[in-house]
């Protein structure tokens, strides 16, 4: 038997009603240009990169900015649905928007495919880390680097 093959559109369209959910429930607007963003950081399961949306968007919007991507980027971050990878300079797709929860991501060197793994426990993990520290933790996002099953 084969492997079932992934139906990328259903992973689109989840988070394309997930988006509107929590956007209708905080009082807030899915606009369009936040809706055609959310689709191309959805676009595969692989970051990419704001000047990627860029570029992307340019093609079919003529006035299509850095400050308009990243505010929409920003947006969609703050809401939960997507996440940064800090070493990437890059964005994802958040598998699960309606939890409050922080990323754990595996990242492949090679292919740049990335995983999320849902980590509830990373924020025990943290407190004890800076429990005798003057620091007071806002966010954290945890990143490793290695190679995928099909990379390596």
């Amino acid at each position: 038997m084969g492997q079932i093959e992934h139906n990328h559109l259903d992973c689109i369209a989840k988070a394309l009603l997930q988006a509107e959910n929590i956007c209708h429930a905080a009082g807030e607007q899915l606009t369009p240009l936040r809706q055609r963003i959310l689709q191309m950081v959805w676009g595969s399961h692989k970051p990419v990169t704001a000047y990627e949306v860029l570029s992307e968007l340019a093609k079919t919007q003529k006035n299509a900015a850095p400050p308009t991507v990243y505010r929409a980027l920003d947006f969609l971050e703050k809401r939960g649905l997507i996440h940064k990878l800090e070493s990437l300079k890059a964005f994802i797709g958040c598998i699960e928007p309606t939890r409050n929860h922080t990323g754990c991501f595996l990242i492949c060197k090679k292919c740049r495919s990335v995983q999320e793994k849902l980590s509830f426990d990373s924020a025990a993990f943290c407190k004890k880390i800076t429990q005798n520290d003057d620091f007071k933790v806002e966010s954290w996002v945890v990143e490793i680097e290695g190679l995928c099953v099909s990379c390596q």
